[in-house]
């Protein structure tokens, strides 16, 4: 009760400085109760995933930090509510550096003598009809490693599959789109971050007003072209990087290349722009391939 109460006066010194027009006020962000459905709406099971890691590497990095948040949502989107929550430590059997103890707090002396219940993470995600994390691309690969079921299991990212930019965020990350929400959280912990991520995705966009779970649940629905631009010249790779492009390293005797997704009615552009400002040819040595969610993200796309 004390607590609310001082809530109460904080909320009310708050709106003041806000009436004032000089001041802009974050509030810590709390997740919501949960709520009950509306009335005859079937709920589908989503689970929000995050991984710090000793490296960007998923073949010989390992997970230090495995969180998940499991939550309730309706097929359009418009119905969050949280619900369960996991989140386990892992010692690498390795130093951890002191980078990324500052990017993580994560130290040696906190995961020493620790082990992820993979049963148990298995037993998480069971239900899930989707996984999302704010970087597919590199989360997915991780959980794959550690939990072959994960890649049973369709994914979308957050980070890509909503035009943050066009809503008006200065950046995709989630601390920024959090602070455009008038939140802010504790990072960089993995749990902190899916429950930043899962109250971000419950509110609507900024301009055009739609759930951000809704335009989420749209693109992660539509299969995607994975483009993959081989052998494109070096005086192109700014071109490349602006337009959206990943350098993807090569494995094995494979070489490396510029990557990127695109849906069915943008795959003819993308081929044209590789065509005439990148190869400069009718038949470059483009390679296409149609993904679904079950592969997206996943290291079987490569």
């Amino acid at each position: 009760m004390h607590e609310m109460l001082q809530l109460q006066d904080l909320e009310k010194l708050a709106a003041v400085l806000e009436s004032s027009g000089e001041y802009r006020i974050l509030r810590r962000l709390r997740l919501a109760n949960p709520a009950p459905p509306p009335a005859g709406v079937i709920l589908r099971r989503g689970v929000l995933v995050d991984v710090e890691t000793t490296g960007l590497d998923a073949a010989t990095d390992e997970i230090i930090e495995l969180a998940m948040l499991a939550f309730d949502y309706s097929a359009d989107g418009s119905f969050v509510a949280p619900a369960d929550s996991f989140d386990q430590l892992h010692d690498p059997g390795r130093p951890i550096s002191a980078e990324v103890t500052r990017l993580t707090g994560i130290t040696a002396e906190m995961v020493a003598g620790r082990r992820i219940d993979v049963s148990g993470a298995g037993a998480f995600i069971a239900d899930a009809a989707l996984v999302i994390a704010h970087n597919a691309a590199f989360d997915r690969r991780f959980c794959e490693r550690l939990l072959p079921s994960f890649a049973a299991k369709p994914w979308a990212c957050s980070l890509r599959e909503v035009d943050w930019t066009s809503e008006g965020f200065e950046s995709a990350r989630l601390s920024a789109l959090a602070a455009g929400h008038g939140r802010f959280f504790d990072g960089h912990r993995a749990l902190h971050d899916c429950e930043a991520l899962l109250d971000v995705l419950s509110r609507p966009l900024p301009r055009t007003g739609s759930p951000a779970l809704r335009v989420l649940l749209e693109s992660a629905r539509r299969p995607r072209w994975r483009l993959r631009a081989d052998r494109a010249p070096f005086a192109s790779r700014q071109c490349l990087k602006e337009r959206g492009y990943r350098w993807e390293a090569g494995k094995g005797t494979a070489r490396g290349a510029w990557c990127t997704e695109a849906h069915q009615e943008s795959f003819e552009v993308e081929c044209e722009f590789l065509r005439t400002n990148v190869y400069r040819q009718t038949a470059p040595p483009i390679h296409a391939r149609l993904l679904t969610a079950y592969e997206r993200y996943s290291l079987r796309a490569d």
